[in-house]
This record gives structure tokens, C-alpha cells and sequence, in this order.
């Protein structure tokens, strides 16, 4: 069938190991904790995901938008877009041009262009001192996701 195909073709070896580990973490976290983190809410870890690149970020022309987890937009709260990591996902971002770090959680895809890793919300750029630049190189080291307290 066409989805044991795909399913042969992501976990065939002309897939890269990084994209492999990838897909399972993706998947692995997707069935761990919902989507989004909110009050009451604890960081659970996850499996590492590692990743260099250029972070660009992007601010007050979305305020108030839907980001794609269905949560609306602020600019000075500490967010990311990410193209696969899930959403709730808590990232550490260093700017390697200064070595400052800042905690962001994933609530929207993106971004949208080429050789980008990630953007930062207006608030998270600012706290790592590249705002007024527009982009910079950056480590994102993704830990932990947010998942609901038991009682």
C-alpha cells in the first residue's frame, strides 16, 4: 500500500541518519504530551535534538495572528517556529556570535527560508542581542516539552 511505501521509503538507507532520528524523536514526542504548554504545566525530558544555523526572527506585524498550533501570536513572549520539532517543544537557543542563551517553546512552523534553522519571537532575539541585526548564527539544543501535571 502507499503507506507501508512511505513508511519504507523515510527508514530506507538512502535516508539521512539525522533525518531517521528526526522522525522517531518527532514521533516519540508526539505521543508523550500534547501540543502547546500551559499554567499548571511541568517540562518532561525528551529526546536531544541538536541543530546549528541561522535564527532570523519575527515580530509585531503577526501580533495577534494564529501561530500553526492554533495559539495567537505575541511578540514578547519567548516562542519559536520550528519546521518539525512539535509544538510544546522547550529549546535552548545560544547566539554564537555573543554566547548568550534563551529558553523559547515551539508554537509555529516555520521558517520559511532557505538555510534558516529557526525563528525567534521579537522578546527571544532581543534577550540574545541580534534584534537589530534580523539574523545570526545559532545552536538549538531541544530537551524537554511541556506536558500536564498529574494529580
Amino acid at each position: 500500500t502507499s503507506t507501508e511505501r512511505r513508511s519504507r521509503n523515510l527508514t530506507s538507507s538512502s535516508t539521512s541518519p539525522l533525518a531517521r532520528s528526526l522522525l522517531v524523536a518527532a514521533g516519540l514526542l508526539h505521543l508523550i504530551s500534547p501540543a502547546g504548554a500551559m499554567a499548571g504545566e511541568i517540562p518532561v525530558p525528551v529526546a536531544r535534538h541538536v541543530e546549528s544555523g541561522s535564527a532570523s526572527w519575527y515580530g509585531s506585524e503577526f501580533e495577534g495572528q494564529p501561530t500553526a498550533s492554533g495559539e495567537i501570536f505575541d511578540p514578547s513572549r519567548l516562542t519559536a517556529a520550528h519546521p518539525v520539532l512539535p509544538f510544546g517543544t522547550i529549546v535552548t537557543v545560544t547566539n554564537l556570535a555573543n554566547g548568550r542563551k534563551v529558553r523559547v517553546r515551539v508554537n509555529d512552523r516555520g521558517p520559511f527560508v532557505p538555510r534558516r534553522i529557526i525563528d525567534l519571537s521579537a522578546a527571544a532575539a532581543r534577550k540574545l542581542g541580534y534584534e537589530k541585526n534580523g539574523v545570526t548564527r545559532v545552536r538549538i539544543d531541544a530537551q524537554a516539552r511541556w506536558r500536564p501535571r498529574t494529580r
